[in-house]
């Protein structure tokens, strides 16, 4: 595994962010972590590191930049900042085609919470670039119009106690129009911290973003 510090321009912003790279790689997944939270997420590092065991390069970066977590532990006010979220994500995915140790691999996007709308709001942005897309425990309806754009298969992972988040996501699904499925894992509540859970939330993201990396496959839960 090659380990980097990375810095992404997003629009002005600099954002700082961890790229582990797997060699040799199959593909790269970038994180969207949820509200109030960061790429030191524990439950993101732990499903990062399954899909590095997969071959998978991972990119976990800050979607916010120190000033703005400032701001927004007081205000709340960017983290259910889709459009902005969004945007950062899309440039996160360009930035990635113009690394070396990315550039031509097939793209994944994974999200939690609310970066499961900022994660399906950048697939729709850039189609021809994002080959599939993870939510774990997503809002993915806070993507409101993008939902009908996007064109990479969808896997919304929800834990089966989450009642009303998993409500939500069933919803959702009726309004993707690329390949979608709802994935419940048994017993899970919203941050998986029931023992197993958040490690089979895991094995179904790296099976899902596994599937883009092998041509005529179709990814299945």
């Amino acid at each position: 595994m090659v380990f980097d510090t990375v810095h992404i321009d997003a629009g002005g912003a600099g954002l700082t962010g961890d790229l582990v790279s797997p060699e040799p790689a199959r593909g790269v997944v970038a994180f969207a972590h949820g509200s109030g939270s960061s790429r030191h997420s524990p439950r993101n590092q732990t499903v990062a590191r399954v899909l590095q065991q997969a071959g998978l390069v991972t990119l976990l970066f800050d979607l916010l930049t120190d000033e703005e977590e400032r701001i927004d532990a007081v205000t709340a006010e960017h983290r259910f900042d889709i459009p902005l979220l969004g945007r950062r994500l899309v440039d996160a995915v360009d930035w990635l085609d113009g690394h070396p140790a990315t550039q031509g691999l097939p793209v994944g996007l994974f999200g939690a919470s609310t970066g499961a709308a900022a994660a399906l709001t950048a697939a729709a942005e850039r189609p021809e670039r994002v080959g599939a897309v993870v939510s774990r425990g997503g809002r993915p309806d806070l993507a409101g119009e993008a939902l009908g754009r996007v064109r990479a298969p969808v896997l919304l992972i929800v834990g089966g106690e989450d009642h009303q988040v998993l409500d939500m996501n069933r919803e959702a699904v009726d309004r993707i129009e690329a390949p979608s499925t709802v994935h419940i894992i048994p017993g899970a509540t919203h941050l998986f911290e029931e023992p197993g859970t958040l490690e089979q939330a895991a094995a179904a993201a790296r099976d899902w973003f596994i599937s883009m990396t092998i041509p005529g496959s179709e990814a299945v839960p």
